[in-house]
């Protein structure tokens, strides 16, 4: 499709008028093709898949196969994440100040920093030879984590934006992000699979290490875990690849269409954004309960490995909770659309409590520890679709509401994410530093009671309490089916 407006400049951040004071809208009667929907959704895969992979296997590679101490795991994990929500709207912002080119705006950003990333992420798997001294390998993946952060965030916030840009009316970009979201739900789903294939030879390598020793609470020596460093990084290269493919789907496949040239308003719009109550309350909930997510996701690993005994069956459960979460998104999405997004969100999240509680009650009996996984995953699915499915009513009321500012999606979406990657830093940081201050020691055959008590805790009450105060926000949310339909009515009254 093609655009007729040809501005001089463009800016994703926007408030515009023209010479009376009169909000400008440009509308695009051309229907967006189902070929590029399907090419822009595929272009969200290597966010999730390497997500899902440094999420499940990054603590434990770094404790176990690196050997590292809880402490340094525990700064890494948390300056690597704080900078990672830092750099989204930053990256926003230097996005939003980008010219156009002969490809667009926002698809330069993501393919200048697609083989970036792809550098960072490989070196975040690899073991250098001076990585027994803390000296070296503290700094070391401190730097290529926060390196790795920083170009995902150069490549995943102008996608995000992109939605934007695609062409086609708002009806077809509510269609692009409903691709997007299935394709990226299949591409945790792979991720899963080939983390899992990754996490089996550690648990074999690790099971034979502790043979060795004749099960005592002795280190097996890194030495031994020789197959597990070699899966690691064979796992990084395939990621990287399909990374490389997807980038270039997306590239070759979408058309970035040019945007209206208007002044931009970057700080005045974040504190209207800031002073939004609808949105305060939105993302407070969302970052309670990504915390909760995160802190008991980020912890099964050693759980299943430590407590629960079922470290050759935790791919299995780890399937167990993305195939279900798969699969429930579009159980959530006619949930949403018949009961409202509210009433579906305090169905879906409250699963998650049952699930936990099971786990930790009876973490040795296989085929329950499936049921709940089940469970938890349909929780996790909610999560994955309804707060980000409520975002946009709270762009709509915030455009009722300040009706001289266009396009303010990219920022509400960059912040939000802000407010999600700090949550999974406070989590990364506060289990890490938890299994320090319990004497965790990297690669033990048996661990203290009182570590084991930890990761009970890490797994259940605390992310249960931390999901209880998301929902005190969500429940304080004013955006319900009534007030939502009347911001739709003036939103068209003002077009």
């Amino acid at each position: 499709s093609t655009e007729t407006m040809k501005p001089a400049e463009e800016s994703v951040f926007t408030c515009i008028s023209d010479e009376h004071g009169n909000r400008e809208r440009q509308e695009t009667s051309v229907r967006l093709p189902l070929s590029r929907k399907l090419c822009y959704a595929v272009g969200g895969v290597p966010y999730q898949m390497t997500n899902i992979a440094m999420g499940f296997s990054l603590q434990i590679f770094l404790l176990d196969v690196v050997q590292m101490e809880a402490f340094s795991v525990s700064l890494i994990l948390f300056i690597s994440h704080a900078w990672d929500a830092v750099t989204d709207p930053v990256v926003g912002y230097l996005v939003s100040r980008s010219s156009w080119t002969h490809i667009g705006r926002l698809l330069p950003w993501a393919v200048l920093s697609m083989p970036l990333a792809i550098l960072a992420y490989i070196f975040l798997w690899f073991i250098p030879h001076n990585a027994v001294s803390s000296a070296f390998s503290v700094p070391w993946y401190l730097t290529i984590s926060c390196l790795f952060e920083t170009f995902m965030s150069c490549y995943s916030v102008p996608y995000t934006s992109l939605n934007m840009f695609l062409g086609g009316d708002q009806q077809d970009r509510d269609s692009a992000t409903a691709y997007r979201m299935s394709v990226e739900a299949f591409a945790m789903l792979m991720a899963a699979v080939i983390q899992g294939q990754v996490l089996w030879v550690y648990n074999k390598d690790r099971d034979q290490a502790c043979l060795i020793v004749d099960q005592t609470p002795d280190l097996p020596h890194s030495a031994a875990l020789h197959e597990t460093r070699s899966a690691f990084m064979i796992s990084a290269l395939v990621m990287s690849a399909l990374f490389f493919v997807c980038c270039m789907v997306l590239f070759l496949g979408v058309k970035e269409q040019r945007g209206s040239h208007m002044h931009t308003t970057y700080l005045n719009t974040v504190k209207k954004l800031i002073g939004h109550v609808s949105y305060q309350r939105l993302v407070l909930g969302f970052l309670f309960s990504t915390l909760a997510f995160q802190m008991s996701l980020g912890n099964f690993t050693l759980f299943c490995t430590h407590v629960a005994g079922l470290g050759a069956q935790f791919q299995y459960l780890m399937l167990a909770i993305l195939v279900s979460a798969t699969i429930s998104v579009p159980v959530w999405q006619m949930t949403l659309v018949r009961l409202g997004k509210k009433t579906a969100l305090f169905i879906g999240l409250p699963l998650l409590i049952p699930g936990l509680l099971v786990l930790v009650a009876m973490p040795e009996n296989f085929p329950v520890c499936m049921v709940m996984c089940v469970l938890a995953g349909s929780s996790l699915a909610a999560l994955f679709l309804l707060p980000w499915s409520m975002l946009p009513d709270v762009v709509d009321e915030f455009t009722v509401q300040n009706p001289s500012c266009k396009g303010p999606e990219p920022l509400f979406f960059s912040c939000s994410r802000f407010c999600n990657k700090f949550g999974g830093g406070l989590s990364a940081g506060i289990s890490a530093m938890t299994l320090h201050f319990t004497g965790y020691k990297a690669g033990a055959c048996s661990l203290a009671d009182g570590v084991v008590l930890a990761m009970k805790l890490l797994l259940a009450p605390i992310p249960i309490a931390f999901l209880l105060v998301g929902l005190v926000f969500f429940c304080l949310y004013p955006i319900n089916e009534v007030r939502r339909k009347q911001i739709q009515q003036d939103l068209e009254n003002t077009r």
